[in-house]
């Protein structure tokens, strides 16, 4: 099981490099699943819902099943956000965990910048970079720039940090 992160400021394009590097990577045959940090207070569940009302009425977990897929939901209720190691021991072994965001923990990653934002880039201070993806050419950087619009390029990239082959 190997671990890849994308990390960047909120607009740089993280989710929609991962959205286009999905459909590389499984093409090529690897199994691929994603884990996202979310900034807010997110809910999948809606109000009025059976789920939701469980929830609301005290469960520490609810999976929600059907035919085509399930979800479970795990409420915290004051204890702290668990780290991505425990989220990704809850999910199922496969190639490649693509993890969005995430920026403080210690996995590799390779961070999307796009000047165009006015936001700082965060490789210099993050030994955990070892890329960074970009719309524009950077000078002086001690890790590869690459393309962000080079999805093959960046998955091949990302296999061999990982040292995932083809079979």
């Amino acid at each position: 099981m190997k671990i890849f992160g994308i990390a960047g400021w909120s607009g740089s394009g993280k989710t929609t490099l991962i959205v286009k590097l999905l459909p590389e990577l499984t093409s090529r045959g690897f199994s691929v699943s994603t884990v996202k940090h979310a900034h807010h207070d997110f809910d999948i569940d809606k109000p009025g819902k059976d789920s939701f009302v469980h929830r609301m009425s005290g469960a520490t977990e609810v999976i929600i099943g059907s035919a085509s897929r399930w979800a479970l939901m795990h409420e915290l209720r004051g204890a702290p956000e668990p780290p991505l190691a425990e989220l990704i021991s809850r999910m199922t072994p496969v190639d490649l965990f693509l993890v969005e965001g995430f920026k403080w923990e210690g996995h590799t990653k390779m961070e999307i910048h796009r000047p165009s934002t006015g936001k700082a880039i965060l490789q210099p201070d993050d030994p955990t970079i070892c890329a960074v993806a970009s719309d524009q050419p950077l000078d002086g950087l001690p890790v590869p720039v690459l393309d962000v619009y080079d999805v093959r390029g960046i998955a091949d990239f990302i296999l061999s940090q990982c040292q995932l082959r083809a079979a």
